[in-house]
């Protein structure tokens, strides 16, 4: 179990939490909107770049900031895994899936974080019922990826690069927590959002994003859903994420996946016009019951282990 400060304000862990469950989930649809009009790794790598220079200054402005080259090392790889993976799949994958199901298997990420705080060291196996949620998990994005699942022409491809994306992003939020980077979160955040933005141009760079770039031809509405991502989506969310994870436990920060694919889901139908299958519905409930069930199982097995089993990594005193 994770150790938390003894005092901690009740208004900001739930503000935090309120950023992570509910912003993120309304990012999917923002995205969809941005790149209508903005190449996606472009776009993502702006935002990223935007987001992280503008805290990196604040931060700055705010005391002296010492990083070392291990600190940055650490930032580009959490970047990488991140925003270069994570989010580089959810915007490249949007092209052709709507922003609902997209958010359905991104809640993928419980499943995977169960299974890698069992294989990380002094690891614990988890209980029947965490391996049934994930099994589960799996179920519910197979209904998707079966023919017809998406019913939006989504490739099975496009599926794996997403499930690849949440690997990705769950080995990221385990290893953080012994990552060393600065002790200050706003500054861990913006040179983690630097090294992804840095990234993400250098891979849009690469595929020709830039040459599809017709600056007079973004319209109105991208541009705003990309302000939106910066500002609430990056500079706001995720510092929320990266001291929640200080502070607490991966796994009560992935609760998040009990809300996120709902909100995305509800405001792709009610605002992006997409539709809701009853396939779709039926993966959606599955999906939701296993984050539900991993979740409380591992919050289950924590409370009859007791701190002093607790997996070394999490033992770490939180920086921050």
């Amino acid at each position: 179990m994770t150790p938390e400060p003894a005092v901690r304000p009740a208004g900001r862990m739930v503000a935090a939490f309120a950023a992570v469950y509910l912003i993120w989930g309304s990012t999917y649809l923002a995205i969809a909107f941005a790149i209508q009009t903005i190449p996606p790794l472009l776009m993502a790598g702006g935002r990223f770049l935007i987001a992280g220079a503008v805290m990196y200054l604040w931060a700055r402005r705010s005391g002296p900031v010492r990083t070392s080259a291990g600190q940055w090392g650490w930032a580009f790889f959490l970047g990488a895994m991140f925003f270069l993976i994570g989010n580089g799949a959810v915007v490249w994958v949007e092209q052709e899936l709507p922003s609902g199901l997209t958010a359905l298997i991104i809640a993928l990420v419980s499943a995977w974080t169960a299974l890698l705080e069992w294989a990380q060291p002094g690891g614990h196996r988890p209980t029947g019922m965490v391996l049934f949620g994930v099994a589960l998990g799996f179920f519910g994005v197979g209904l998707l990826v079966l023919p017809g699942g998406t019913g939006h022409g989504g490739s099975v491809g496009g599926v794996g690069l997403l499930v690849f994306s949440t690997f990705a992003w769950a080995l990221a939020s385990v290893l953080s927590r012994g990552a060393d980077l600065p002790a200050s979160i706003p500054l861990a955040s913006a040179m983690q959002m630097l090294a992804g933005g840095v990234l993400l141009t250098v891979v849009s760079l690469a595929i020709g994003d830039w040459g599809r770039f017709i600056p007079g031809a973004v319209d109105t509405k991208s541009l705003l859903a990309f302000l939106y991502l910066v500002i609430f989506g990056s500079l706001l969310t995720f510092t929320a994420y990266t001291w929640l994870l200080k502070v607490t436990s991966p796994s009560k920060v992935a609760t998040a996946g009990y809300v996120n694919p709902m909100v995305a889901v509800l405001l792709g139908w009610g605002f992006g016009g997409e539709t809701l299958s009853a396939r779709t519905l039926l993966a959606a409930a599955v999906i939701v019951g296993a984050v539900v069930l991993i979740i409380t199982g591992k919050e289950r097995a924590r409370a009859e282990v007791g701190p002093s089993m607790a997996p070394w990594l999490w033992r770490r005193r939180a920086r921050g």
